[in-house]
């Protein structure tokens, strides 16, 4: 990239409007408490982790609500990037549209009401077969264990919703379409068809790693939609383990998201970008051909409440340069920007408006 393209006189700051941006994923209403190492300890829990629960988790879901200092937040990873990337970009409002499954209870009626909070164009999916799903984040220290019991998320159904012409068209609306792996493991033909749509139509399709699992157990449906990912987001963790699973044999980074950068891609007037992120550490991005560095804003330790909602501010941060058809450079810089904010908070939460420039 040219100096001249990436100087602020230069910018081209394309119109915004309603239902650009497309996001479609696992509803979650986040349970966040601090607990202790035995809590980590009697629910098998790593510090660092994101899981899905199972029947041995479910005492826990019980247990954390009775915890001091319990918050509520909307969450679930896709939704929490859209939220962000409405946040930063502020009007017009419902620049960002969300699909999922919530269940018709009381949780399901607080993810309506904040994603209408957040100006979001949220089209849940409502069935009564199971309850709204939440996300227990075990915080200790700087450290957040992710358990989620996906419950009504797991129920999206592509021929109950997505299929139908009233949101059939939302998606048609869009030009940037973002989707965390997560949704993987519940309706893979609904991502199948929303990226098939994006490659046809020479629009940008992105797509998360999300969690180690995802690359381990989830890679069949991965590597079926990888041929039409435009970028590729994740962390370090996830990157090494996606690496072990194709057999890259290397846990270089760079490395990694050059040869990420190189599976097969059914669009070919896009190359694939891949960006990693690193914690404190610099953002790795494929530049072209080249891996390229960017470092991250600096922050006192002390001012770190909590990392839960780090990554995916990062990927609603970029997600609204990038519909702006903004640099690459001008995406990461809004995404470190993003994240900044979000690690001094409890909980996917911001202060009223951004102040980014």
């Amino acid at each position: 990239m040219s100096t001249e393209e990436t100087s602020p006189s230069s910018w081209k700051k394309t119109a915004l409007s309603a239902n650009m941006l497309f996001g479609m994923g696992n509803p979650l209403l986040d349970i966040s408490a601090v607990v202790d190492k035995d809590f980590l300890d009697k629910f098998g829990l790593k510090p660092n982790d994101q899981i899905l629960a199972e029947d041995k988790h479910k005492a826990l879901f019980a247990e954390i609500v009775k915890r001091n200092k319990v918050e509520y937040h909307a969450g679930g990873s896709t939704q929490n990037s859209v939220k962000i990337a409405q946040w930063m970009l502020q009007k017009p409002h419902k620049v960002a549209t969300f699909f999922g499954c919530i269940g018709k209870d009381n949780f399901g009626e607080i993810l309506k009401k904040k994603a209408d909070e957040a100006h979001v164009d949220a089209h849940y999916y409502e069935q009564n077969e199971e309850p709204t799903g939440t996300c227990a984040a075990c915080i200790t220290g700087d450290n957040r264990s992710l358990v989620a019991n996906l419950a009504a998320a797991n129920c999206y159904k592509k021929e109950k919703h997505l299929d139908l012409d009233s949101n059939w068209e939302l998606v048609e609306k869009a030009k940037v379409y973002y989707i965390a792996g997560f949704f993987l493991t519940v309706s893979p033909e609904s991502i199948l068809k929303v990226a098939k749509h994006a490659s046809e139509n020479n629009k940008i399709f992105c797509m998360n790693l999300s969690a180690p699992f995802i690359s381990q157990f989830f890679k069949e449906p991965l590597m079926n939609v990888m041929p039409y990912v435009d970028i590729l987001f994740g962390n370090e963790t996830e990157a090494a383990t996606f690496a072990k699973e194709l057999g890259f044999e290397t846990d270089d980074i760079a490395v990694i998201a050059h040869k990420t950068q190189n599976l097969p891609k059914e669009n070919i007037k896009r190359q694939r970008l891949v960006v990693f992120t690193q914690g404190k550490d610099d953002t790795v991005a494929t530049v072209g051909d080249k891996v390229t560095m960017f470092p991250v804003l600096d922050i006192d330790q002390n001012d770190i409440v909590d990392t839960n909602g780090a990554g995916d501010a990062f990927v609603g941060g970029f997600l609204s340069a990038l519909v702006q058809e903004q640099s690459l450079e001008e995406c990461i810089r809004a995404g470190h920007y993003a994240a900044n904010v979000i690690i001094r908070r409890v909980g996917c939460t911001f202060p009223e408006k951004p102040d980014f420039h």
